[in-house]
């Protein structure tokens, strides 16, 4: 309709509409109106199908298309393309960094190790970590973290061993925080015979745990353990756990004590039993961002809380959960330590790039995500 209130011609394509010579011109110009409308109604239903049928799922907006992935390690498939509008979606999967954001990190690094923390503060927040993480979850509770929901997801082992059916089954989630992993499991557990561990460093957070109305010691357990020290987790056994998970705590160690750590999670799974690990790469935005007095050692960090985190290479990980790092360390294998070595089943490095649409900014983020099995004897 033109704005001066006069209709627009018709197409010769769309049918001509046909009008009682007696009709009043205000009759004539509804049914005008009308017949019109319905005929660019129809243009529109048929354009959208055509974008439905021609449009991948990854990159609809439709809720219909959020579907879980066949693989997880697959990390998603919205792959951004040179012709795509970076700010069309909040999050691109397998996007990798691009030059300026390079030189920006490098440049970050580089003022962070001209700038490191004291050897004092050093001392003081690697001597007694436990008391960081204890003022950590003190001052937020069980509110900092989102549930997470999407572990099944990304390990679908979760998904077993909490089916119907499934059996007996130990697991033990190591960090376990607030319980932000483990009463989302439980939430959805329909195995009866499922046992979980939950296990910190953090008495603090056991409290928080142990104080959930979710919390019900004839399937969780939840106390404190700290996988870098000499003992096993309280109520458990060499070779008792059939899935250990390891999200985003492996980094909360120091380098020194990776080795005993990967020790301790190695004794107490069953052969045969899996380890799901999930983590920080290296140049993830949360390591670029750290400014001056951070700096304890090479990825390696103090945030403003004064918990630690570390930010880990692919190669890196796999060194270690092979137990290649520990060889490469000691020329001369001593014979009374036990022989760590666990098979690397997947390790992938989960690239994104998420977006503020209304900020038009970008932000890199990088996970690495593994699953490591304890070998049958052979």
């Amino acid at each position: 309709m033109a704005s001066n209130g006069v209709v627009a011609p018709v197409a010769s394509s769309q049918a001509q509409v046909v009008v009682d010579e007696q009709q009043q011109p205000e009759q004539q110009l509804t049914a005008q109106v009308s017949k019109l409308e319905i005929a660019e109604e129809k243009q529109q239903q048929q354009s959208e199908q055509q974008q439905g049928e021609q449009q991948p799922p990854h990159r609809s907006h439709d809720p219909q298309f959020n579907q879980k992935r066949s693989d997880p390690f697959q990390f998603g498939s919205r792959f951004l393309q040179e012709q795509d509008d970076v700010f069309e979606f909040n999050a691109w999967d397998h996007v990798e960094t691009d030059d300026a954001y390079k030189e920006y990190a490098e440049q970050q690094y580089e003022m962070q190790r001209n700038a490191p923390v004291s050897d004092f503060d050093k001392h003081r927040f690697n001597s007694d970590p436990a008391k960081w993480w204890n003022q950590f979850y003190k001052n937020n509770t069980a509110n900092f973290f989102k549930d997470r929901k999407w572990l099944q997801q990304e390990f679908p082992i979760l998904d077993k061993v909490t089916s119907e059916g499934y059996g007996p089954c130990t697991l033990l989630e190591i960090g376990a925080g607030a319980g932000n992993t483990a009463f989302p499991i439980l939430s959805k557990n329909k195995n009866p015979e499922l046992k979980l561990h939950a296990c910190d460093f953090s008495k603090k957070a056991v409290e928080v745990m142990r104080s959930n109305e979710a919390y019900n010691t004839d399937q969780m357990q939840a106390d404190v353990w700290d996988v870098a020290g000499d003992e096993l987790p309280p109520h458990l056994e060499e070779n008792s756990v059939d899935v250990a998970l390891m999200v985003f705590i492996f980094s909360a160690l120091s380098p020194l004590q990776w080795k005993k750590a990967v020790e301790n999670v190695y004794r107490v799974l069953k052969p045969g039993g899996e380890v799901c690990f999930r983590d920080y790469g290296r140049g993830d935005l949360a390591q670029v961002r750290f400014r001056k007095g951070r700096y304890l050692d090479e990825n390696f960090y103090i945030r403003g809380d004064g918990t630690r985190v570390y930010f880990f290479e692919k190669d890196e990980l796999a060194d270690i959960w092979s137990g290649k790092l520990f060889t490469k360390d000691s020329e001369v294998q001593d014979a009374s330590e036990p022989d760590i070595r666990f098979v690397i089943e997947d390790l992938g490095v989960d690239r994104r790039l998420l977006v503020n649409r209304a900020k038009k900014l970008k932000m890199y983020r990088c996970w690495l995500q593994g699953r490591f099995r304890k070998p049958l004897p052979q």
